[in-house]
């Protein structure tokens, strides 16, 4: 609310207007039909989750839990979040509802909003939608690649084309302890090139300062030890597996050594898709596999592996490409002269909709002209305009006009 007792949207929120929706409401189908044709089931967790799932999978240390969360007491004194990510509510739900006794893997998405407290930027909001796609069951390399491929014929069917695939494997239980004994050793030796959120980080993860936002520590950080000169054997052949399956599909990517996301839950495969202006803020979608997060929350051993795809950052990168379907035309719209009457526009319009047509009239009492004026501005592709129940003029793209009594008229209406 400002000081002139106007209201505002929250800080951090925004609306969507009409003028907002054939785009948005375009991608989000497209999202919705992919995720049929590759088999994976729609669910809808709730929009908020007890605190704990959160901090036990993402990690105490992490931003999202030391920085983001909305997290609030409800009146029975439970801590409630509100869900900041989709991968770890969906596998709760994994857990409780005993899908793992189901064939594996488990293919399940949403398209819901996500609540991180974060400074406000271009694309990014504390109240967003996230279409957050997740494959659990299954270790199989292929479908690290089959995940990365969905979100590549996204962008291929919207028409998106600049973007960039960063790739990176963080290993596992096995072979990342060892490589973390040698990151501390050289963080130790180079203590002097970090800063205050460097030391935060590693003081939390150790993996973590290479997630940091200074450019000058980031270059520093260039020359540490990376994960993937000390893969295992097993981690470094699934990697050498997915990278071929990538090749086969013909997705480019660029591996990126110091690319390890931000939640402890993370292992092997991790990625993201960037737009053109780099850095975080350009985000597109990011994932990877998070083998133990099942066992974590109280399940089986189960591999898994998913994205969390931003809808408010795609938006923009369609805007940026002027991507999108033209806004939605009314079929008929009514044209009344002063002495019409409106009762038989009014049952025609009734009986227009429940065939399929969309159908409008004025209701702001404007003249003849204003409303053929509407009518263009609607883009309809019939007007109708009433002078009496007994002259009626049809008026259609690229036909004569044509006169007749109304009920004549409206079966020449065709959609």
């Amino acid at each position: 609310m400002t000081t002139q007792g106007k209201f505002q949207a929250p800080r951090g929120t925004r609306d969507l207007l009409p003028a907002d929706q054939p785009r948005w409401s375009w991608a989000t189908r497209t999202m919705e039909e992919l995720a049929r044709e590759y088999g994976y089931g729609r669910i809808q967790t709730p929009g908020f989750e007890d605190t704990e799932l959160f901090r036990r999978t993402a990690g105490a240390g992490s931003d999202i839990v030391q920085k983001e969360m909305y997290t609030f007491e409800d009146l029975g004194g439970r801590s409630l979040t509100l869900r900041p990510e989709g991968t770890a509510p969906i596998c709760r739900a994994y857990v409780e509802h005993g899908m793992h006794r189901e064939p594996q893997p488990v293919k399940l998405f949403t398209v819901a909003t996500m609540y991180r407290y974060d400074k406000p930027q271009k694309g990014r909001y504390r109240e967003h939608t996230q279409w957050s796609v997740e494959a659990i069951g299954s270790d199989d390399p292929a479908l690290d690649a089959e995940l990365l491929q969905v979100y590549h014929e996204l962008l291929r069917r919207l028409g998106v084309t600049q973007w960039e695939l960063l790739l990176n494997s963080i290993g596992d239980g096995q072979c990342r302890p060892g490589y973390l004994e040698r990151l501390n050793e050289w963080l130790d030796a180079h203590e002097h090139v970090l800063d205050d959120e460097a030391r935060q980080k590693r003081a939390t993860s150790p993996l973590r300062v290479f997630d940091v936002k200074s450019e000058r520590v980031q270059a520093a950080l260039a020359d540490a030890p990376k994960i993937g000169d000390s893969l295992c054997a097993e981690c470094r052949d699934h990697f050498a597996d997915v990278r071929g399956y990538l090749d086969a599909y013909a997705i480019p990517y660029r591996i990126v050594p110091t690319l390890v996301r931000g939640l402890d839950y993370y292992t092997r495969t991790t990625f993201e898709y960037v737009g053109p202006e780099g850095g975080k803020a350009s985000a597109l979608a990011g994932g990877g596999r998070y083998d133990g997060l099942v066992e974590e929350i109280g399940g089986p051993p189960t591999p898994g592996i998913g994205f969390g795809a931003g809808v408010d950052r795609l938006m923009l990168a369609l805007e940026n490409e002027a991507l999108g379907p033209e806004p939605p035309a009314v079929d008929v719209f009514f044209v009344l002269h002063d002495d019409a009457p409106r009762e038989p526009v009014l049952r025609a319009m009734a009986d227009l909709r429940r065939r399929g047509f969309a159908c409008d009239t004025d209701y702001a009492g404007r003249s003849v002209k204003g409303q053929v004026t509407l009518a263009n501005r609607r883009r309809a592709r019939h007007i109708v305009e009433v002078i009496s129940p007994a002259e009626v003029i049809l008026r259609a793209r690229g036909a004569s006009d044509y006169t007749a009594p109304l009920e004549d008229v409206l079966s020449r209406v065709q959609l």
